[in-house]
């Protein structure tokens, strides 16, 4: 594997773990963490910390903070 791989799995990672890829980059994500142990450990570091994070975050987001986030992520790629 090369860098050049490890990084665009760094990039498809999220989407990944989202479910939120096109079957073209599931299919790109799924090779390289089938052959990468590196990107494998950082998989299952992300999908154990949402775990984590899922089941003991108790306190709700203060009103109005998604409508912030998403405004200081800018438009996206299809225009929402």
């Amino acid at each position: 594997m090369s860098d050049a791989d490890c990084e665009k799995c760094e990039e498809l990672l999220q989407g990944y773990l989202d479910r939120d890829l096109t079957p073209a980059e599931v299919t790109i994500a799924e090779g390289h963490l089938g052959g990468c142990e590196y990107c494998r450990r950082r998989y299952r570091f992300e999908a154990q910390l949402r775990r984590y994070i899922r089941t003991t975050a108790t306190e709700r987001m203060p009103a109005g903070l998604m409508a912030k986030l998403t405004e200081l992520r800018g438009p996206t790629a299809d225009g929402l």
